[in-house]
């Protein structure tokens, strides 16, 4: 049964959709089979692994207003073992056109409960709102996974998104956990990335990942190209960070199901 990762941050620019292409497609180098839900209206996950946002092509709003099943919309990557739920700028109605429906937050995990068993990973590239789709991805996932620029705002930005998964947790009965904190386009030559660094790991201790993913000329050119790092540039520090990153929760997750089977 794959293991569901909602990457989220209500603040935009931050790295989520760089994270969720690149990470997905670490993941998927390491035999795994992974499918990328993209559920931002502005369809950046979608372009960015090469998929043509066509006129007709069948998207994650067909399948969130019930027209279709979320198999008959996944498309294959150009990338082995990734697989994409396309999303294009229909996606917006799907919060107007919902806000009236009965469980109206749980479409997104119902519709993913029939292809979960088919994937070893799932990750959900959310919106830069606290809106219904963030929502809907909150309540289908098992984690979150934050992605968080070094600048001075980061910490005040990460508490409104905290008060969210607690309500998710309280609301929905949804045992949401915090995958890892992770620190995007960091740049270790100034003063402020270095502090903000710092303050966040006292602050969140473990949670905070000890990979960082670099500032990156290269990481930021290949979504132009449609691609994912590792075949836009494999010898780059952005694809060595992002094979580190999935490698560090590849090795978490062995080490909660030991902790788990050791405590039974």
């Amino acid at each position: 049964m794959g293991k569901v990762i909602a990457i989220a941050n209500q603040k935009g620019g931050v790295g989520k959709t760089t994270t969720a292409i690149n990470l997905g497609a670490s993941l998927a180098a390491n035999d795994l089979r992974v499918l990328l839900i993209d559920t931002d209206p502005q369809g950046n996950s979608t372009t960015g692994l090469g998929v043509n946002k066509r006129a007709g092509l069948p998207t994650l709003y067909d399948v969130l207003l019930g027209e279709r099943t979320m198999d008959s919309v996944v498309v294959e990557t150009a990338f082995h073992g990734l697989d994409l739920v396309p999303a294009d700028k229909n996606l917006v109605g799907a919060n107007i056109e919902l806000v009236d429906a009965e469980r109206r937050e749980f479409r997104l995990a119902e519709r993913l409960a029939p292809v979960k068993a088919k994937y070893d990973y799932i990750l959900i590239d959310c919106p830069p709102a606290l809106d219904l789709l963030t929502l809907n991805a909150l309540v289908a996932a098992d984690s979150v996974l934050i992605p968080i620029q070094c600048e001075f705002f980061a910490l005040e930005g990460i508490s409104e998104l905290m008060d969210t998964i607690d309500r998710v947790r309280d609301a929905f009965g949804n045992p949401l956990r915090i995958e890892g904190i992770l620190l995007t386009m960091y740049d270790d030559r100034t003063n402020l990335t270095r502090q903000v660094a710092q303050d966040l790991r006292e602050f969140f201790g473990d949670e905070v990942f000890r990979t960082v993913i670099p500032r990156s000329v290269r990481l930021a050119e290949a979504p132009s190209f449609g691609q994912p790092i590792l075949i836009y540039d494999i010898r780059s520090r952005g694809a060595e960070s992002y094979i580190r990153l999935a490698k560090e929760i590849l090795e978490n997750e062995q080490a909660n199901r030991k902790s788990a089977q050791g405590a039974r």
